[in-house]
């Protein structure tokens, strides 16, 4: 005749805990190794160490944001550059913010994988980049999609799918140029004196135009980029001199503006005032001076 033991319930509940709890080496808890292409999700308040896949989501206050794979917000620093892209974040401060390796990040939707690469730190590890921005976490941040970086120090800001700053309504209220005139100079660091528009949108010139006869020959795929840049009030002009402002007639029937006979444009990749990331594209966008000649 068998004999039967019989096992507390408790006690069969506790072995298979303890046993669960074992089940990596140092007495820690195993981790479930996330899909290939994503993050692992975090439930304790940490954020991963990889980016996963990369994705965007509509914040309330400030529109669409890029987190990683695990929903982090991912963060750039107006400190660093993009061109070219480098780091100006380490010690202390990539200890608060903790740059996002390169290794594994891909595009999701709303991302264009052309916009993601990487730059190598001083240490030697390889931080992604978005549109040459490098990108960080903020440590204090411990569940998905939260801002709570957003403008610490005036410096940081969540990043935009483009790479640009993602911002508040009054951030950016406050940082559309106020009272310009319809069209101005501005010094700018790396061009010199330049031309802008009354919105403080960086003018071009094309190379492939020409002055006499004046003509554009930038039309059909060309304009989708390099919008005409809209005639303005001679009484309205700081800068330049008036007898310089020609008025061209394009085919379709719009007036455009000139300055010295060569028709001006504004580049759409220019995200905020004072951009010139159109400067030098394909060799035949470049910057104006005041008196129409390219700001090479």
């Amino acid at each position: 005749m068998r004999k039967f033991t019989y096992v507390p319930a408790a006690f069969t509940v506790a072995a298979v805990m303890l046993t669960a709890a074992c089940g990596s080496s140092g007495g820690t808890a195993a981790t479930t190794t996330a899909p290939a292409g994503r993050a692992a999700s975090t439930s304790n308040g940490t954020q991963p160490s990889q980016a996963g896949r990369l994705s965007v989501w509509k914040s309330e206050k400030l529109g669409p944001v890029v987190t990683d794979g695990a929903g982090f917000t991912l963060y750039r620093f107006d400190k660093d550059t993009a061109k070219p892209p480098a780091s100006n974040c380490a010690g202390d401060c990539a200890a608060a913010w903790p740059p996002v390796p390169a290794d594994g990040a891909k595009a999701g939707r709303g991302l264009a994988p052309g916009l993601l690469g990487s730059v190598k730190r001083a240490d030697g590890t390889k931080q992604l980049t978005l549109a040459g921005w490098p990108l960080y976490r903020y440590a204090q941040e411990t569940a998905p999609r939260q801002t709570l970086g957003q403008g610490v120090g005036g410096t940081w800001f969540a990043a935009a799918p483009d790479g640009t700053r993602a911002k508040t309504q009054a951030q950016e209220a406050q940082d559309e140029p106020k009272d310009l005139p319809a069209l101005s100079t501005v010094d700018d660091e790396e061009h010199g004196t330049i031309v802008r528009d009354g919105r403080g949108r960086t003018l071009y010139r094309f190379t492939k135009d020409t002055a006499w006869p004046m003509k554009s020959n930038c039309e059909g795929a060309c304009l989708k980029e390099w919008k005409p840049a809209e005639l303005v009030d001679k009484k309205d002009i700081k800068g330049i001199d008036p007898k310089l402002i020609i008025p061209y007639t394009r085919p379709d029937g719009t007036k455009q503006l000139t300055i010295d006979c060569w028709p001006l444009y504004w580049y759409t990749g220019d995200k905020e005032p004072g951009d010139t990331n159109g400067q030098g594209v394909n060799g035949t966008w470049f910057t104006v001076r005041p008196d129409g000649k390219l700001a090479k």
